[in-house]
């Protein structure tokens, strides 16, 4: 396929800056009101694909199974769709606080510093891009904090944007990676960060303390992400508790999300586009549940484009779940024959994304795309705090 057709206009208002929240008035005895919002990740809408009948689901029904227009689903109304021994496979990584922002030895400029992945512990060496590039060389230096304890030599250019850094700090391993991420905070991606409003005098906007629990699912166990698997956000601890009682399962793989997914793609053949590779692990308890589970004929539910990345490259020529370790790659873009889950969860993705084009490559061409239409005209929230989308083989 090619890149062009996955452009559409998304309105800029329905790109979700914050978690879906409820809001709730107190009448006080005087009569006085006050209104406050409350995060509720298991309330945001859901829109239903079924990919055998290539209908579209957006509405809450009555008893008589008749849509209710106007009373969209939410997100607590896929577990509707599941039985009791059916499976859902998850993404535990762990988010950590990545960005940075420090100040180049005698100019002061301020630099932002993405922190992607530890190379070394015992050199404290650090793969991470820098912005603005042109400034930082080989050689320099930067200041972390105003005590001027966390610096970092710039020892390597690994291309136009990223650095390798060596931190110059001398203490053991935990507590050093304790104070670096005591100075970072929530990796918010740039559409989240960029539109929020500034938050100090030198107009960068920052995240806030909450982000960084927003910014991480509630089962997030296995540190070294720097995105999060957004799909994951969704599910609450009531949710997942709810889920135990209905008797469906939960299986955890391990896939740490990297920048590559917001890569802008430089090339009309999809074929040509080369996706950076992602860290992952899936162990021997999660082949056992997942296989289990679809050996009985119950269904597997990929929870995420990172999961199915995951067990797309694990999934053997069976259609069995195998053990792996290692690195991925894997660029999935219609057309694809998936081999281990028979539905999936996804949320609502920006234009010419891999992301889009993943789901895609699930629910189909065709139906995604009419799917993304009639969200965008009834107005569902896109990116990573936005709305869900369940598909479903039948």
């Amino acid at each position: 396929m090619k890149l062009s057709q996955f452009k559409f206009k998304l309105p800029e208002e329905q790109v979700a800056l914050h978690p879906h929240a409820s809001e709730h008035v107190v009448t006080r005895d005087d009569g006085t009101t006050t209104t406050f919002s409350v995060t509720r990740r298991d309330e945001c809408r859901l829109m239903v694909l079924h990919r055998k009948s290539q209908t579209i689901e957006m509405f809450k029904k009555d008893e008589a199974g008749t849509p209710i227009e106007g009373e969209y689903m939410d997100f607590r109304n896929v577990l509707d769709y599941f039985d009791e021994g059916d499976t859902f496979v998850l993404n535990d990584t762990k988010v950590f606080p990545a960005r940075l922002y420090g100040t180049k030895e005698k100019t002061d400029a301020k630099i932002e510093v993405f922190l992607l992945r530890e190379l070394n512990e015992e050199m404290r060496l650090w793969d991470v891009l820098v912005e603005p590039a042109r400034k930082i060389r080989i050689g320099n230096k930067l200041f972390f904090d105003e005590s001027g304890t966390m610096v970092a030599e710039v020892i390597d250019n690994t291309t136009s944007r990223g650095r390798t850094l060596r931190f110059l700090y001398d203490c053991p391993h935990e507590e050093f990676k304790q104070e670096l991420y005591a100075l970072g905070e929530a990796p918010l991606p740039r559409y989240i960060i960029d539109r929020r409003p500034a938050t100090d005098e030198n107009a960068i906007p920052h995240a806030t303390e909450d982000d960084m629990i927003d910014f991480q699912t509630v089962f997030a166990k296995h540190e070294g992400a720097v995105t999060a698997p957004a799909t994951g956000l969704h599910f609450s601890r009531e949710m997942l508790k709810r889920m135990e009682i209905r008797g469906i399962n939960t299986a955890f793989v391990t896939l740490h999300c990297g920048l590559g997914n917001f890569h802008e793609i430089e090339v009309e053949d999809l074929t040509k586009h080369k996706m950076d590779s992602e860290q992952m692990v899936i162990g021997a308890e999660a082949c056992r549940i997942v296989n289990e589970a679809k050996a009985a004929g119950h269904h597997i539910c990929a929870v995420g484009t990172s999961v199915v990345k995951a067990t797309e490259t694990a999934v053997g020529t069976d259609g069995m779940l195998k053990e792996y370790d290692g690195w991925t790659n894997k660029f999935i873009f219609p057309p694809y024959d998936f081999g281990l889950a028979d539905s999936m969860i996804a949320n609502f993705y920006h234009p010419l994304s891999t992301l889009l084009m993943s789901t895609a490559a699930f629910g189909g061409y065709d139906l995604v795309m009419e799917a993304y239409q009639k969200a965008i005209d009834h107005g569902y929230q896109f990116g990573c705090f936005g709305d869900a989308l369940l598909i479903l083989d039948d």
